[in-house]
């Protein structure tokens, strides 16, 4: 069986023995029923690997002991940070968890004038909750050591409004500018994508008095969901590690 990676919260120190996460100790005991004896590989966003033994394990609690750590770095040198304005069901979740298999470092979720979600402020912050476990989900599996945060939600505006010394891009279907087109070198991006009924002319002239760039990804109109995921993975290619 392959060896689980498993995210830790708190810092983790070689020698120590740990207690893992509710939710980890689920998956370990009851999903994996795992056993007293077998390892897993543990990560606490240091950009470090830890290989630990269970030394006890049952369907509410799990302990290990951490035998060594590994330096394993595989961040992009591109920062990404998405602004995402919110889609419904299960379309943000899928956003999230493949932008960060892409190599995405923050992600925001937005609201704007045609977007779809309409939440009460408890239901939201469950939401973000939620939306932070498939991050960690994300990384489990890609291989990621270092977890984005998913940030509370946010007015459009006031995302665009905030201080940000990367570049600023806009998917616009009548921009002039590609990615491709974009002069290197570029080590920093903040990528606004906008709802499925797309952003308002209003909010694209706003976004335009931020000084975001705005940007052509192909002659198709893209869903949400795609475009993302598409102008991130372009922006991997042309400034990141993916190519």
């Amino acid at each position: 069986m392959r060896i689980p990676r498993i995210y830790h919260p708190e810092s983790i120190t070689v020698g120590s023995q740990i207690a893992l996460s509710d939710d980890a100790a689920n998956h370990v005991g009851r999903v994996l029923r795992m056993t007293t004896g077998q390892q897993v590989q543990l990560f606490d966003g240091s950009n470090q690997v830890f290989d630990a033994d269970i030394i006890q394990a049952d369907k509410k609690s799990v302990r290990v002991s951490v035998q060594r750590a590994t330096l394993d770095d595989r961040e992009s040198p591109l920062h990404i940070h998405l602004g995402q304005v919110m889609s419904r069901g299960e379309k943000m979740e899928f956003t999230i968890q493949k932008s960060i298999e892409l190599g995405v470092s923050l992600i925001t979720p937005l609201f704007s004038e045609r977007c779809g979600v309409k939440l009460d402020a408890e239901r939201l912050n469950k939401k973000i909750q939620q939306w932070q476990k498939i991050a960690i989900a994300a990384c489990e599996q890609c291989g990621r050591n270092q977890v984005p945060v998913i940030r509370p939600a946010m007015d459009l505006e006031a995302w665009c409004a905030e201080q940000d010394d990367g570049l600023k891009l806009n998917l616009h279907p009548r921009a002039s500018q590609s990615i491709n087109t974009l002069p290197l070198p570029v080590e920093r991006v903040r990528l606004l994508i906008g709802p499925e009924g797309g952003l308002s002319a209003d909010e694209i002239a706003m976004t335009a008095r931020y000084q975001f760039t705005d940007i052509l990804l192909g002659p198709r109109v893209l869903r949400t969901e795609t475009t993302a995921l598409t102008a991130i993975t372009a922006l991997q290619v042309r400034f990141g590690d993916l190519g």
